[in-house]
C-alpha cells in the first residue's frame, strides 16, 4: 500500500505541482489544505503516514503546527518545506518535532524522499 501525504501550503499552484510531483514517485496525497486549522482538521481525519508542511501558513507557523499534528497514538512523519533555507530557520526545526527540512526548490530531491520514508511504507 502507498504511503500516504497530505500537502500543507497557502499556494494553490504548489500544492498541486507537489501532489504531482509525490504522486509520480509512489505516494499517495490523501489531501492538501492551504493553512493551519484545516490542516490540523485534514490530518484527524486522513492520519496520513506523513505531512509536507509549509514553514509559513497565513494562521500559524508550520514548526509550531508540526507540535501540533499527531497525538493519540497517531505520529506522522512531519517534513517541513519553504522558500527559505535551513540556516535562516535556526534550530528550531529540529526541536519542532518534524523529522527535516526541505527546501521548496528541492522538493523533488531524494533528500525528500528519504525524510517522508519510502513511497511504499503505509
Amino acid at each position: 500500500m502507498p504511503r500516504t501525504v497530505l500537502v500543507v501550503d497557502d499556494s494553490k499552484p504548489f500544492r498541486e505541482t507537489a501532489r504531482a510531483l509525490l504522486e509520480a514517485h509512489g505516494y499517495d496525497v490523501v489531501g492538501v489544505a492551504a493553512d493551519g486549522a484545516a490542516a490540523l482538521a485534514a490530518a484527524r481525519a486522513l492520519r496520513p503516514g506523513a505531512v509536507l508542511l509549509d514553514v509559513n501558513l497565513p494562521d500559524t507557523d508550520g514548526r509550531t503546527l508540526a507540535g501540533q499534528l499527531g497525538g493519540d497514538g497517531y505520529a506522522p512523519a512531519v517534513v517541513l518545506f519553504s522558500t527559505l533555507d535551513a540556516a535562516s530557520l535556526g534550530p528550531s526545526i529540529e526541536s519542532c518535532g518534524a523529522r527535516g527540512f526541505v527546501p521548496k526548490a528541492e522538493l523533488g530531491s531524494a533528500r525528500l524522499i528519504e525524510l517522508l520514508g519510502p513511497p511504499d511504507a503505509d
